[in-house]
């Protein structure tokens, strides 16, 4: 999705794992996990012996624009050497591994992440190779496994994909975003006051033509149709607008020539075409 506000920081408001990419094969994944590590506030990447060599050009265009953390990317000869500044390492794996360690959640990980970065453990996360992920001596490096719960009989993940579902639930972790927005544009929420002079109108117009002719319904009809337009969230613009479409479909009860019998009751004065 398209959305990038460029006036805004694109650099992580608090300091963030690393991110260790152990023998990468593509330079395109590469690309792809930088860009998802910008999505997702992170800027410390780096690249333990990528097979096509460092820099590449494809890992730039498969960046879309994180070329920054391309260009400030570490190049280490081992995975133990990548993390030896780092006091507390995840290790990513889709396999079960039987090794006496914990396994988390990529959610259950970011809170931890969370956790000891905000005491000022400096903290990482290894990811290994496309083809068959991270070699055993590798996750003997890590404090902690991270394992994704996907479907058990297709769970394999591209290199970007990984870092983009761990990055997420880390910035998710301290994100205060409520899970539901309602958007106004240039309109402001519709005053209750507003609202109750639209109801009123709108009931004055359904007792004139009847539809709410039921006497002993009527007091729910008018909570049902109220709470109808109240569960919709309406700004001051639509409350507007559905005055002036109530007013425009009520109009033909001031026109030269008509009665205020109700529409149901009306007859189609038009004359129908005459016969060529």
């Amino acid at each position: 999705m398209a959305g990038s506000d460029r006036r805004k920081r694109a650099t992580p408001a608090a300091p963030g794992p690393a991110v260790v990419l152990v023998n990468p094969q593509l330079g395109e994944n590469i690309g792809v996990a930088a860009r998802a590590m910008m999505n997702c506030g992170l800027a410390d990447l780096r690249l333990v012996s990528p097979r096509d060599g460092w820099p590449n050009d494809k890992a730039v265009a498969a960046a879309s624009g994180a070329d920054s953390l391309l260009e400030a990317a570490e190049l280490f000869g081992s995975a133990s050497r990548a993390v030896a500044d780092l006091n507390y390492v995840l290790a990513t794996t889709a396999r079960e591994r039987y090794m006496a360690k914990p396994v988390l959640t990529a959610r259950a990980a970011a809170r931890v992440l969370r956790e000891k970065a905000a005491k000022g453990v400096k903290c990482g996360v290894l990811f290994g190779p496309e083809r068959a992920g991270l070699v055993n001596d590798d996750l003997a490096l890590a404090d902690a496994l991270i394992q994704i719960p996907l479907n058990p009989g297709f769970s394999s993940l591209n290199l970007g994909q990984a870092v983009l579902l761990v990055g997420y639930e880390w910035f998710q972790a301290a994100d205060a975003t409520p899970g539901v927005q309602q958007r106004y544009g240039q309109s402001q929420p519709a005053a209750k006051e507003k609202l109750d002079n639209f109801f009123l109108m709108l009931e004055r117009e359904l007792d004139e033509c009847g539809f709410l002719r039921v006497l002993p319904k009527r007091a729910s009809m008018v909570r049902n149709i109220r709470n109808m337009f109240q569960r919709a969230g309406l700004s001051e613009q639509e409350v507007r607008t559905l005055h002036g479409m109530v007013a425009c479909l009520t109009e033909w009860r001031n026109m030269p020539g008509e009665t205020s019998t109700p529409v149901r009751h009306r007859r189609d004065r038009r004359k129908p075409p005459k016969p060529a």
